[in-house]
This record gives C-alpha cells, structure tokens and sequence, in this order.
C-alpha cells in the first residue's frame, strides 16, 4: 500500500480553507459560550429559586445528550419549529449552547470556592456587587478554574468536527470530501488528525502560559 502526500500538497489551498472555517468557527463558539455560560453561572448563583430550577434544566439538557444530536435536532429539525438557520448560523448557535452548559458549571464551582468571608468583609466595606463580583470573586475564581476551563476548551476544539454533519465546509468536511474524490482516506485522515493534534497542543501550550501568568495570584505560604 503507497502513501502519496502529493494528495495533501495538492489540496492544501482547500484544506487551508477550512481550516480557517475551523478556526473562526471554533473561537466564535467558545467566546459566545463562555459569555452565556457566565451569565447561566450567574443566574445559578443569585437568581430566585425558578429562575435556578430553569438554568438548572437547560444545562442538564445540554451536558447530558451528545453534542452531534443536538446539531442534529437543531439544524434539520429546526424548521419543524419554524427555525431555519443557515449551515453556519447552526453550527455556531450549537457549538455556544452546548459549550455554554459546560462553562456554566465551571463558574458555578468557581463561584462556590471563594470563601464566604471575604465577600461579606467586601460587603462590611460598603463594595458594591458588582465591584465585590469584579475585585474579590473573579480573580480568585479565575484562577480556581482556569484549568478547566482550558480543557473545555480543548473538547471544544475537537468537537468542531462534528460541524460537518450540517455541511459547513470546515476541516472536517472538506478533508472527508478530498478522500472521498481521490480514495486517499488514509492520507486525508492522518493529516485531519495531525492537524487537529496540532490545534489542542497550541491551545494548552497557550493554557499552560496563562496558568503560569496567573499564578502570582495564588497565595504562596510564607
């Protein structure tokens, strides 16, 4: 059996371009996530005990079916609910709800670590909420649950290829497509995995730098 890289030089202007669908996708996705899932947190953490019972359904819901399901129901079954959306719009709408369920849940456990006592000390002080949320809780948070949120991130990024299914011409997509019109699937599909190999190990690389930068936070014993 022959392995023939001219498959992938060939097609590299292609594979670059969905590659960039990947990308661009990928980090719309995590920062719409992360910015619901912070509210959700938030709701969770102060709002009335219907309000949590609500949060508290829809991050159940999302945490616990696959996330190729939900893409599933929510682009080709869409439309039996009046929603229409375009190839894009789907997959960017369901990479952020389904993320948002898993970021929720970090900032929730994040929230529970800060010690009660300084918020209350912050409050004796006449801090205002939002000035407590910004001062006291979040840079302690942040760094309780950086970690995981680099991780989520990484299952993220991985998850993007499940996008192919609703037919965003993303990594995934495209690759399969050069396989299936040249029958090189073993060359297309190693260089999908070596590049999506090289996108998690960037992004902890990444993860590691801002575990390191935001370790001065941390405090030390004497």
């Amino acid at each position: 059996m022959s392995f023939d890289l001219s498959v992938i030089s060939d097609h590299a202007g292609e594979i670059l371009d969905g590659l960039l669908v990947t990308l661009w996708t990928w980090a719309a996705g995590v920062v719409l996530a992360a910015l619901l899932g912070f509210a959700l947190a938030l709701l969770m953490r102060s709002g009335g005990p219907l309000l949590r019972g609500a949060v508290r359904g829809f991050v159940e819901l999302f945490r616990g079916t696959p996330f190729l399901v939900q893409l599933f129901i929510l682009y080709y079954g869409g439309p039996s609910f009046g929603l229409v959306l375009e190839p894009i719009g789907a997959g960017l709408l369901g990479l952020t709800l389904y993320g948002s369920a898993y970021f929720a849940e970090i900032f929730r456990a994040g929230f529970a670590a800060v010690p009660r006592g300084q918020i209350e000390a912050a409050a004796i002080v006449v801090l205002s909420r939002p000035l407590i949320l910004r001062r006291v809780v979040l840079p302690q948070m942040l760094v309780v649950v950086l970690p995981a949120l680099v991780n989520l991130v990484i299952i993220l990024t991985k998850e993007t290829a499940v996008l192919s299914i609703v037919t965003i011409p993303e990594l995934t997509f495209v690759v399969r497509g050069i396989g299936n019109a040249t029958f090189a699937y073993f060359e297309t599909t190693l260089a999908l995995a070596l590049i999506y190999w090289g996108l998690v190990e960037a992004t902890a690389s990444l993860g590691l730098w801002a575990e390191r930068r935001v370790g001065r936070f941390v405090a030390r014993p004497a």
